[in-house]
């Protein structure tokens, strides 16, 4: 029923003021990625911004990683990629227990509340955090456990479906921002890597899909 209700919201054209806000979000796990990755390879996160228009930047320093310059670009291109995918896949897990799910949307409202005060640094992104903080806290004011398990595998749909909303980009090697051309994440891995962007765009669109299946089937099993 979730996953109805969530395809619904993003195939019919008169539900797009319902789908603003997840876009946002969508933007919010992906570029949290790209930071977060930028930490483990050994850089640091400086800050995130979020765009009216439903885009976003990541901006990090790898002076300081442990690794290769060109495999810690790589791996930080890949994580903006892949986080919305991963993180929608463990919601969807969590969501087979009632008290993991209880504990997953805590701490997914303590990792916004915690992005909120250090990294975002953008009005609309300070708005979009700010809305789904109260939401998402409200939810947890009632105590019902089939809420909470409704909420944390819409989100996690959404967060995975998000991948839907990049594949224009994922399949683009270069766009304009501010004036300026850029090379796209996928053109980013290809270059710091082997390949073309066409072939890792379809690879994260693979792994996105397989770890889809694999969260949903680990949810619906007995």
């Amino acid at each position: 029923m979730v996953a109805i209700v969530v395809f619904v919201i993003w195939q019919l054209p008169y539900f797009g003021w319902v789908q603003y806000p997840f876009i946002l979000l969508g933007t919010w796990f992906h570029e949290m990625g790209h930071g977060l990755t930028a930490i483990l390879v050994g850089g640091s996160f400086k800050y995130l911004e979020i765009y009216e228009n439903g885009g976003g930047v990541a901006y990090y320093t790898i002076s300081d990683s442990y690794m290769p310059v060109s495999i810690a670009n790589a791996l930080i291109a890949i994580g903006g990629l892949l986080g919305p995918a991963i993180t929608g896949s463990v919601l969807i897990i969590s969501g087979k227990s009632p008290k993991i799910t209880r504990i997953a949307l805590r701490v997914l409202i303590g990792i916004m509340i915690l992005s909120l005060i250090l990294w975002i640094r953008s009005f609309w992104g300070m708005v979009i955090l700010i809305s789904f903080i109260v939401f998402l806290t409200g939810i947890t004011f009632f105590k019902n456990q089939k809420l909470e398990v409704i909420t944390i595998l819409f989100l996690g749909l959404q967060s995975v479906l998000s991948t839907y909303l990049q594949l224009d980009y994922l399949f683009t090697k270069h766009f304009e921002r501010d004036g300026a051309i850029q090379i796209s994440d996928t053109q980013a891995i290809a270059e710091n890597t082997i390949g073309t962007y066409w072939i890792w765009a379809i690879l994260i669109v693979l792994i996105s899909v397989y770890l889809l299946w694999k969260s949903f089937r680990y949810y619906l099993r007995k």
